[in-house]
């Protein structure tokens, strides 16, 4: 549409508003009830223009047309705007003029000052309950941004509009803030113009402060944030509007969590084993000692007596150099990062599916679905950002399936909820296969032309009737095909999973049979189609894999025993590579305890806590005759260690990381590091050097170049381009390749170019309930911690959560004779832990949920060594335990 706005013609989209065009013109009209991010209500009436043939209109909820005429600026029209913002601040305090807000400059704007507003307040009160927001009800407008904010991007209904006349005011529901719904996203303090909601602790006058652009350090979704730094502190983290995954939100802990960086527990000086105790040295002597150790291990018992556990919280460029100086300085390929313990089986299975090892289609997709299945996930506790996505799109009309064993809530909300017993999702997701295909839910025209492997999978799936199904997992047989339903006949389907798939004896089997479903329906590689899409669990542990932090694939996924592959990496890196694939994590501590491995380089995890049947990876630390931890905590792994190297976080890292959706995104230093800290980049080139070896890449950006050169997944990508263009897919071939956000649009990558379906028997769990021990315990993340807990345990999210429950059903609460806050013992068949109960409906009868955020409650002492067949990867969602009262 063209609109004429003071005499000059733009053109606008069909959906566009009067005040899109101003905006578009060039023109400025003042505003404070509206937020891009929000549907427009009009309720401050600010945005007054005139509209040829119409008169005086609110830009922000009058629609545009072609062929309209608008005028800005007219002084008749300004003095209306400045007797509604008149009548809107005569209650407020003159105070309100003092803070940096929207209100304060929309009045400098249209010449309104003290005098129009009250001397003091209502005397509303406030609400300083929250450890990171902060109420005054006296500076409230009733707007309602903060409302729409909390209802229509975060989806959580916390917040509402209280009191009558011009006493309304926002309100956290009927108590205080703490005790409301929310689910501190900070969308509330982001968008409110007038200072009535604000972060706790900031104050009304802020330092100036250095923006710095960065990606979020936590989850896998890849936030885009602006830190805000002041005398080399933080002063706030806010979310970029502009932020191509996150559109302008974010969450608890990406928006509010940073106070670890400045924690005074935080590594500043290396640290040498002496007896029992971890002592202060020098880098010279930490180096020293590193290179004389690992020396001494290769000439003993050769190279593959050393291996490595990279990190997927570095950057991009840093996981490239831990695998390139394990290859090329060490000489071995016992390399591996923690998407062995989580995401394995996706690399494996969309590989085996599709060709490629990262999920099928961007998260704008999410939007334009009219289906999501989403399983083995609670992307509103573990990935918030996208969580809120999909809510909204369900709560748009979308229809949503969700397949897990506790009632999350997005389960609450759901059309279908196919709660099977841990360990049934093969059954479930082949009886969904066999019901499509009963029913004729398939694209048969797809089938035909760009899949293999059908008759295989019908003549598997015979046994799969939805009443066998029903037996194996407990879903109801009508509800099974209520869901294939769903799924089936939706025009644009969309499958989103998580741990709850991968992490199995049978995880890649979960991860091929959920991949079936989206190939049967032709959902992936097509335009009617949101594909198949993992929730990665940290914010790189994508990027680490692309990196070739594996030990049987080199950067950009080529094999490490294809000479091919090798040859390429040769000729840039100046040396040979190993040809004999290495040890993945599992086998690195089984190899430790048998003598194989000396010496374990852990770079950023905190295996102790983390890893599975901790007993055993403890007992595998204290085999070996050298530990080295990179980190920037003494965690519980670094305790363990000969030599301690203090690292930097991610708000002191320059780099990329690599999303959820095969996003390459800039990461930026904030800070600086702290004491005699180092980046983890400059760590590994100095190890490299001590050892006497080369990595050149001198810096980051240096690095990425290089790997594009042994990586042709990668070739396009680089800082240059990030910094151009925000943000790249992969695959992304070459400089003037615009990256792939949606894969196989022609075609699949497997060696045929054809989709592969997999014919897959349910099998039970590695590990069973018995008699002693009958019940099962799954484990997870909650919303404000963050893995082990490092992190968001040195930051305000402790007053929000300060301990670990373990989740029980109320049935067998009651035949335990527990009560919410009673200590439960939980014991398994390698040790026993004691948590407080949590009675909730949220977990199934003979089912309990523990995460691993708190070392005081060590989940990961229960969990057991059963992994998949295929990857490696643990079974951390199936552990029989006993609960015993204390």
């Amino acid at each position: 549409m063209r609109v004429t706005v003071d005499g000059q013609v733009v053109d606008v989209p069909a959906d566009a508003t009067v005040l899109r065009a101003v905006r578009a013109a060039g023109a400025v009209v003042p505003t404070l009830c509206h937020d891009d991010r929000l549907s427009p209500s009009g309720s401050c009436r600010l945005c007054l223009v005139r509209l040829a043939g119409r008169g005086v209109v609110a830009a922000c909820v009058t629609a545009a047309a072609d062929g309209q005429v608008v005028t800005t600026g007219e002084p008749e029209v300004t003095a209306m705007a400045r007797q509604v913002l008149e009548l809107t601040v005569e209650r407020l305090p003159r105070t309100a003029l003092d803070l940096p807000t929207e209100l304060a400059a929309r009045c400098a704007e249209l010449g309104v000052g003290p005098d129009a507003f009250a001397a003091a307040g209502r005397g509303l009160g406030g609400d300083d309950s929250h450890p990171y927001v902060l109420l005054d009800r006296d500076l409230c407008i009733a707007c309602g941004r903060c409302v729409r904010m909390c209802d229509d991007v975060q989806g959580a209904f916390a917040l509402t509009l209280a009191g009558r006349g011009s006493d309304t005011v926002v309100a956290p529901g009927a108590g205080s803030w703490a005790q409301s719904a929310c689910v501190s996203c900070g969308g509330c303090v982001d968008t409110c113009p007038t200072g009535a909601i604000t972060q706790a602790g900031l104050g009304a006058t802020r330092p100036a402060a250095v923006a710095v652009d960065t990606t979020c350090g936590y989850c896998g979704v890849g936030c885009a944030l602006t830190v805000h730094v002041a005398d080399g502190r933080i002063t706030e983290i806010t979310p970029d509007r502009s932020g191509s995954v996150n559109r302008g939100h974010a969450c608890v802990k990406g928006r509010f969590a940073h106070g670890f960086a400045t924690s005074p527990d935080r590594l500043t000086t290396p640290l040498i084993r002496s007896g029992q105790q971890l002592q202060p040295a020098t880098w010279d002597q930490a180096l020293a000692f590193i290179a004389d150790r690992l020396h001494a291990v290769i000439e003993r018992h050769g190279p593959d007596a050393v291996a490595a556990i990279s990190s997927a919280r570095a950057t991009n460029e840093e996981n490239y150099l831990m695998q390139k100086l394990m290859r090329t300085v060490v000489g071995t390929n016992n390399v591996d990062n923690c998407s062995r313990i989580c995401h394995a089986p996706s690399a494996a299975g969309l590989t085996a599916a599709f060709g490629l090892a990262g999920g099928t289609n961007p998260a704008d997709d999410i939007e334009l679905a009219d289906c999501i299945l989403v399983a083995g996930a609670n992307p509103t506790e573990a990935h918030p950002v996208v969580g809120a996505r999909i809510l909204q799109q369900v709560l748009s009309g979308g229809r949503l399936v969700v397949v897990d064993p506790r009632r999350t809530a997005l389960a609450e909300i759901a059309d279908v909820h196919l709660a099977g017993r841990p360990g049934s999702n093969v059954a479930v997701f082949n009886g969904l296969a066999r019901i499509m295909l009963d029913e004729g839910w398939v694209d048969a025209d797809f089938l035909s032309e760009r899949a293999d492997g059908l008759d295989e999978l019908r003549e598997q799936l015979r046994w799969f009737t939805a009443d066998r199904v029903e037996q194996i997992s407990g879903v109801p047989a009508g509800a099974l095909r209520e869901a294939a339903r769903l799924y089936g006949t939706a025009a644009m389907p969309s499958i989103i999973y998580g741990l709850g798939v991968t992490e199995h004896a049978h995880g890649t089997d979960g991860v091929r049979t959920l991949a079936n479903l989206a190939i049967l329906r032709g959902a992936v590689g097509t335009g009617h189609g949101g594909g198949v899409n993992p929730l990665r669990g940290q914010n790189n542990v994508q990027g680490a894999s692309d990196m070739g932090a594996l030990p049987d694939l080199l950067p950009g996924y080529q094999r490490v025993d294809d000479p091919h592959a090798r040859q390429r990496c040769e000729q840039v890196w100046g040396h040979p590579v190993p040809q004999r694939p290495g040890l993945r994590i599992p086998q690195m501590f089984d190899a430790a305890l048998d003598g194989r491995v000396q010496a374990l380089w852990v770079f950023g995890e905190n295996i102790a806590q983390t890893d599975p049947d901790s007993g055993h990876v403890r007992a595998a630390l204290q085999a070996c005759d050298l530990v080295i931890c990179q980190e920037i905590f003494l965690t519980g792994t670094a305790r363990l260690a000969d030599v301690v190297l203090p690292g930097a976080s991610f708000l002191e890292k320059d780099g990329t990381f690599v999303n959820f959706d095969r996003r390459f995104q800039r990461v930026r230093p904030a800070l600086d590091v702290p004491g005699q800290a180092r980046t983890d980049f400059d760590i590994l080139r100095s190890v490299a050097a001590a050892l006497g070896g080369d990595l050149g890449c001198t810096t980051p950006a240096a690095a990425l170049a290089e790997c594009v050169l042994v990586a042709p997944l990668f070739a396009g990508v680089s800082h240059a381009r990030l910094e151009r263009e925000g943000h790249l897919h992969w695959p992304c071939r070459s400089p003037d390749d615009p990256g792939e956000a949606r894969l196989y649009q022609r075609g699949f990558a497997t060696p045929n170019g054809r989709a592969q379906l997999a014919a897959r028997p349910w099998l039970p769990p590695g590990e069973q309930p018995d008699a002693q021990f009958p019940y099962v315990l799954i484990t997870g993340r909650r919303l404000v911690h963050y893995n082990a807990g490092t992190m968001t345990r040195r930051t305000a999210n402790l007053a929000l959560q300060p301990r670990e429950c373990v989740d029980i059903h109320p049935d067998d609460a009651a035949a335990l004779g527990l009560r919410n806050g009673d200590d439960v013992e939980i014991s398994s068949r390698r040790g026993s832990i004691v948590a407080a109960a949590h009675v909730t409906a949220q977990v199934g009868p003979g089912q309990v949920f523990l995460a691993f955020a708190f070392p005081q409650v060590a989940a990961n002492l229960l969990t057991s060594a059963e992994v998949d067949e295929v990857t490696s990867c643990p079974e951390y969602k199936v552990t029989a335990v006993r609960l015993s009262p204390t």
